[in-house]
Parts: structure tokens; sequence; C-alpha cells
């Protein structure tokens, strides 16, 4: 199994793009999330579901043949190193990924913990630290259409990628009025 990885943060926009770029590329896309399903690596919990990763990595590889494209957040830990061609990581402009997790009715803690999580990077070092810097490539889709974004991760997966520097958000908020502002539960 030679896998396309599309992951991220939950909202920059693995859903929309996923199944673009599966078209494009003429493969097959797959949801991680649709092998977390009920009856799968999914264990209910007090609130929500918490998902066994290396199980989750054990079901990809039995269910998983032939290139394919598979997004979700998980990728990195559930996803082998030898088994990704190319993994691009969606980013995301943290206080536009605060609206969208908001009006998806994101719980404010999830809204800050995510928005905390893409902020320093989390998904996209962890990316990056497990498929390497030839495997891994990042595409903010903070103001791009899923097409645009689409396109920039064929090109990734194409070898197209852009080699510049890595999104640091951090940048941005450099001051302790802006991080509070930022992490506050105020949408």
């Amino acid at each position: 199994m030679k896998v396309v990885g599309i992951t991220g943060t939950p909202a920059t926009g693995k859903k929309s793009i996923a199944p673009i770029v599966a078209a494009k590329l003429g493969l097959k896309c797959m949801a991680l999330n649709d092998l977390a399903r009920p009856g799968g690596p999914a264990e209910p919990s007090s609130s929500e579901a918490e998902v066994e990763t290396s199980e989750l990595g054990r079901l990809l590889k039995r269910e998983v043949s032939g290139k394919t494209v598979i997004f979700g957040h998980l990728l990195p830990y559930a996803l082998s190193r030898a088994s990704a061609a190319k993994v691009v990581v969606l980013r995301c402009e943290p206080a536009i990924l605060k609206k969208r997790l908001a009006s998806r009715g994101y719980s404010q803690q999830k809204v800050i913990e995510n928005v905390e999580a893409e902020l320093i990077g989390v998904i996209a070092s962890d990316s990056f630290d497990k498929f390497g810097k030839t495997k891994t490539s990042e595409v903010d889709t903070s103001r791009t259409s899923p097409e645009d974004a689409a396109d920039a991760v064929v090109g990734a997966a194409r070898g197209r990628a852009n080699r510049g520097p890595r999104i640091d958000w951090t940048l941005n908020y450099d001051s302790g009025a802006k991080l509070r502002v930022l992490l506050s539960t105020e949408t």
C-alpha cells in the first residue's frame, strides 16, 4: 500500500480537499474516521470516542490496498512511514481556524485545544518527525478555495512541493495580548 496522506488539525479542510485530490490523481479516497467507526478501534468514553491508533494502523494495513488518498487528523499516529508515498499537512491560521471550529459547533474547550494545537503545529511536527522532510509538505488553507488547496496538495504528491520554510503561526502571536485574544473562549 502506498498512500497519499492528508492530515491536519480539525477544520483545516481535509474532508473537502481529499476527494478533489483523489479525483485529480485517479486514486481511491478514504476517511480515516470511517475505520474508526463503532465496532472499530473507537471506544466510547464519558464525552467522546477515543481511538486506539495502533489498532487503527492495523486496520489500515488490512483494509487498504493499492494507491489511495487517506485523510484524517490521526494519520501521523496510524499510518506507517513505509506506507506513505507523500503526506500533506493542511494548516490554517489559528484565528480563522477558531471561527471554523466554532461554526461547526465544537465546544469551547475543543475549540481552544485545537487552536492551541494548530498554533504550535502539533500535527505538522508529528508528521515531519514520522514521515521525514522528503515525504511531508504543508499547505496553508486559511484563505484558499478547496480547489486551489487541492491543486497544491496534488503538486506536493507529484513532488512539486514548496520547500520553503515551515509554517510557524507563533510568529503572528508575538505578544501576550494577542495570545489572550486568540485563546479566549469568546469567538
